[in-house]
């Protein structure tokens, strides 16, 4: 499954790339990540364990030769970053069912949380990958280190599929009760969730981490292609709603729809909490270039 998230090309492109957090405290363990605060140094500071995928330009070989054991030299400023990538795995983002599958919410969001954890494991963090499911279905990979997984990891992201229902603001809590070390938490939802995400996001920030939300809808979401007397199917609960779709209910729906845009936005500027909304339709490889660049959390 790999091999259809990406190419070599795109892998190239990340391959220059660092996530890089502006406001979490810095992990215990040191790893190849050189600090973004001024007056970095390039003076040895330590040892660690070498971990499959590490620059072998970086193993100490005297130390190799006495002890018969890589140890990776590490530098003053030098520090591994904790990132925790979040994915909605409920049933909304299996979206849409049919047509062209770029649009498809799910395997756009596949397609970024791989970018983002290829880029983690090239810099040296410690990553966490996470599939939010219902109370007995999430599913964790990690945590780990080392550009050596990556195949391994792309493995287990292409092998995930969104068929839950979700309590989104519970599997968030249940995510940060587990004591993982606070670090870069990136989530990437469509935010359908009846229960919220308020209480969700501020627990995680509660316990240290520094958030970065990726708002996902497909373009039929946010502007319909709907008209006449329908009955819409929750694909989560599978409750039915008849409705009348005429012109003013369409501007209505849009009208809506930019409002709960700006209210999440609203809530997350006043929380510290970096926040990009994306329509299915725009590049993925464009979102982590762009867009997370713009935000601060990718250099």
């Amino acid at each position: 499954m790999a091999d259809k998230l990406f190419d070599e090309k795109t892998l190239r492109k990340l391959e220059r790339l660092s996530l890089i957090a502006s406001r979490v405290r810095a992990g215990q363990m040191k790893g190849e990540r050189r600090s973004v605060r001024r007056g970095t140094s390039i003076e040895f500071a330590d040892y660690r364990n070498y971990s499959r995928g590490d620059d072998l330009r970086r193993v100490d070989w005297n130390v190799f030769a006495r002890l018969e054991k890589p140890f990776i030299k590490l530098f003053e400023e030098e520090e591994d970053l904790a990132v925790h990538l979040l994915l909605d795995a409920s049933a909304s983002m299996d979206w849409p069912r049919e047509g062209d599958e770029s649009l498809h919410k799910f395997r756009f969001a596949q397609r970024v949380i791989a970018g983002l954890g290829y880029i983690s494991l090239g810099s040296g963090d410690r990553l966490t990958v996470t599939a939010l499911g219902g109370a007995r279905s999430t599913q964790i990979w990690g945590p780990l280190r080392g550009k050596g997984y990556s195949l391994n990891l792309l493995n287990f992201i292409g092998d995930l599929k969104a068929n839950q229902v979700v309590d989104f603001n519970a599997a968030l809590k249940n995510y940060a009760a587990q004591g993982s070390r606070p670090g870069l938490c990136m989530i990437v939802s469509d935010l359908m969730s009846i229960q919220g995400y308020q209480d969700g996001l501020s627990v995680l920030q509660s316990r240290g981490h520094e958030i970065a939300l990726i708002h996902l809808l497909s373009p039929d979401e946010v502007n319909p292609p709907l008209t006449g007397d329908l009955q819409l199917i929750d694909v989560e609960t599978g409750l039915p709603q008849d409705v009348s779709i005429d012109n003013a209910m369409r501007e209505q729906y849009v009208n809506r729809l930019l409002a709960w845009r700006d209210e999440i936005g609203s809530f997350c500027t006043r929380r510290g909490i970096h926040y990009v909304t994306v329509e299915t339709g725009t590049a993925w490889e464009e979102l982590i270039l762009f867009e997370l660049r713009r935000l601060g959390v990718v250099q």
